[in-house]
């Protein structure tokens, strides 16, 4: 794409054939874009390991489809029906399936665990066990490795059960995620490729403050304490436990330097004899990549060190794309962009065999032979997704051929590609590809919206605060859109790291409910400002030490965008945003307070030093090494400056922007003798979910329409 043209799409729904469109409800715009309007995919889509077959759902998920790479017909491989008939299960649908061999499946109801066998018609639940949770299957499907309360277990192949930890101190918690989900860290299991040991993270969270929240579900209401590390306070204490299932032995991995360290990214190498360990100091500006013996838990070596003014933040394990070797793949970020390093155990780089301007999302796998490596990336259109293939000379080859956002799945051999994709003009269309690179379409969904009136889509550039970076915008527009008028502008916004809010995909990520609120006779404008995501290092971290101040400058560009187009009320602007868009909105309407009529700020950060340590120390340090920085963001210190009409909405059971941010805003608006508007939702968390959502939007944009 050329960053120097402005782009322009447009998103047109067809009459019906008797010429009268049906109207999108907000209800549906809340509850039906992935639901009555979703694409047809072939969802559930999975490889049958070491083969070159597939399946997929079919029927919302009760019949479970086959079909080979050969001539791609699919039947149907077995019915919900029948399954259920042979385990004495209830199962709902074909969800979570994972395959043991060519030929068995498991399926889990959370407690029990089934296996069926296709080639027997047989099947039977293997193990059961009360209040399982996060249970991980080794790579064999054999043995199982799960947490109960704060301990970790294993149920063996034999149905032995296994203590592999026994704190009664339930401070201590073993086998769950740590850091609160950051660093690219989902779960804390982690078995060893031939299943001789399982590592696993440990947690001592003895002195985490405790946070209230209230339960108001009892009589009375009762309160539940969490563990919530807040800015320059105390922290977990990390450690990774190695179990050796041969010896029934444990040993631990503590952090080289400080006790609060991060313990990240880790991953055992093939051979079973090492485990790779990413350690970041508390600060986040310097990690180390170190080797670990896996039977004595000794240090071996540092295979490499990055530091940064900014922040170090890896994300992804150590990648090992020949299991007969330990030579590995590292994603870094060190040259400005996520590229893809090889290097040997012994810490010696063979290859850099990415050398991209544009970053690597995530590495996708390899070929059987370990001598090409798959990954993800935007290219250079940071709008996209595609899918790439490198071979260990540094030979890049663009894979997916159609601009979009792909997601794909490699075939075991690593000789087929399922493609799965949509663009602003393609709702979606499933792709096969061989390793020639031939593609074959297996389906192409439908206009789902096909009778509906819908309006228009924009996606253009404009050029951020500094003159010189180009920055995406979308602008929906009604369907009746009548250039003489002048129309009103909901800006919608986000603006933090890690969150891309437009994209090449059906709608151009845009929330349906977008569109309803332009049939209300609004425009509603959305930009990614410098710090959002998939644009490399320079973008983003221009945040570091002072959020929302280069955030908001890039959204007064998109402002002046705004105003300069004839059709633009520029008097009667209003902005909405949740979470860190919630801070971005907050900011935005009492630091710059003659900009927007109206505001409607959700779960908003308002003083980072009530926010977790994880996110918040990489972005913005402590108060102790920053106090003018959190000073400059603190919302509290402007709100004698609001002018126009703002409402405050949270989630009173908020573990993430724990309501604090809010009524500290309050109390402050109180003192100032400002009126504003609050709205709490009980017993929600984060983010207003289920039937409650359309009470959110519907409270939302109503406040919008009718204060704009």
């Amino acid at each position: 794409m050329n960053k120097n043209l402005i782009l322009v799409f447009s998103f047109f729904i067809a009459l019906t054939a008797f010429g009268q469109n049906k109207n999108i409800t907000l209800e549906d715009g809340v509850l039906q874009q992935n639901r009555n309007f979703r694409a047809d995919k072939m969802t559930g889509f999975q490889w049958i390991p070491n083969t070159n077959k597939y399946i997929y759902l079919a029927e919302g998920g009760k019949k479970l489809m086959t079909a080979n790479t050969k001539d791609s017909k699919a039947v149907e491989l077995i019915s919900l029906a029948d399954v259920n008939a042979v385990l004495g299960s209830d199962f709902k649908n074909f969800g979570g399936i994972q395959w043991k061999n060519t030929s068995t499946f498991i399926l889990s109801d959370g407690t029990k665990n089934y296996e069926y066998d296709l080639s027997s018609k047989t099947g039977k639940a293997v193990s059961e066990v009360a209040g399982m949770e996060n249970a991980t299957y080794d790579n064999a499907k054999e043995n199982i490795a799960y947490t109960k309360k704060n301990n970790l277990y294993i149920l063996n192949k034999n149905k032995e059960k296994v203590a592999v930890t026994n704190d009664a101190n339930e401070n201590i918690v073993s086998g769950q995620f740590f850091a609160r989900n950051e660093f690219g860290i989902d779960n804390g299991i982690f078995w060893s490729p031939n299943s001789r040991f399982v590592a696993f993270y440990q947690k001592d969270q003895t002195d985490v403050a405790d946070y209230p929240l209230l339960d108001i579900t009892q009589t009375p209401g009762q309160l539940v304490n969490i563990k919530y590390p807040m800015i320059g306070q105390k922290s977990e204490k990390p450690r990774v436990g190695v179990y050796n299932l041969a010896t029934k032995q444990t040993v631990f991995i503590s952090p080289r330097g400080n006790s609060d360290d991060y313990l990240t990214n880790l991953a055992w190498t093939p051979d079973e004899k090492y485990v790779i360990i990413a350690e970041l100091n508390r600060g986040q500006n310097d990690m180390h990549l170190n080797v670990y013996d896996a039977n004595t838990g000794a240090f071996i070596r540092t295979i490499l060190e990055e530091k940064s003014n900014n922040w170090v933040e890896p994300e992804h394990p150590a990648f090992f794309p020949n299991k007969k070797s330990n030579n590995f793949v590292w994603i870094s970020e060190k040259d400005g962009f996520n590229n893809l390093y090889y290097y040997t155990i012994e810490g010696k780089l063979i290859k850099q065999l990415t050398n991209n301007k544009f970053i690597v999302r995530d590495i996708l796998g390899s070929n059987a032979a370990g001598t090409e490596i798959y990954f993800s990336s935007p290219g250079e259109n940071p709008t996209n997704m595609l899918a790439y293939k490198v071979d260990l000379k540094g030979k890049q080859t663009l894979i997916t051929k159609d601009q979009g956002v792909h997601s794909v799945a490699i075939s075991t051999d690593g000789n087929w590609f399922f493609d799965e994709y949509s663009n602003h003009s393609t709702p979606s269309k499933s792709v096969l590809y061989d390793n020639k690179l031939k593609a074959k379409t297996l389906l192409e969904s439908n206009n789902k919206y096909e009778g509906y009136t819908l309006g228009t889509s924009e996606i253009k550039t404009i050029k951020s605060a500094d003159g010189t970076t180009d920055l995406y915008t979308r602008l929906i527009k009604p369907s009746n859109f009548d250039p003489s008028k002048k129309y009103p502008v909901l800006v919608y916004v986000y603006g933090g790291p890690h969150a891309q809010l437009i994209t090449n995909s059906y709608l151009d990520g845009a929330n349906l409910w977008m569109y309803w609120m332009a049939e209300q006779g609004y425009l509603v404008f959305t930009m990614d400002n410098r710090g959002s995501d998939n644009r490399g290092v320079a973008f983003e971290s221009i945040i570091h030490g002072k959020l929302g101040v280069n955030e908001m400058e890039d959204q007064m560009k998109g402002v002046d965008y705004l105003k300069s187009l004839p059709y633009v009320d520029g008097n009667r602007l209003a902005v909405h945003g949740w979470s860190f868009g919630g801070f971005m909105t907050t900011s935005l309407m009492l630091r710059k307070p003659d900009v927007f009529k109206v505001g409607v700020a959700g779960g908003p950060v308002t003083d980072w030093k009530f926010y977790e340590i994880m996110y918040g120390e990489r972005y913005m340090d402590t108060p102790a090494e920053n106090q003018k920085g959190f000073d400059e963001a603190n919302t509290l210190n402007y709100v004698k400056n609001l002018k126009g009409k703002l409402l405050l909405i949270h989630g009173t059971s908020d573990d993430v922007v724990v309501m604090q941010h809010n009524l500290s805003l309050i109390k402050k608006f109180v003192e100032a003798e400002k009126q504003v508007d609050f709205f709490p939702y009980p017993m929600h968390k984060h983010n207003v979910i289920g039937k409650d959502r359309v009470h959110l939007m519907t409270k939302v944009l109503n406040y919008v329409i009718e204060n704009n």
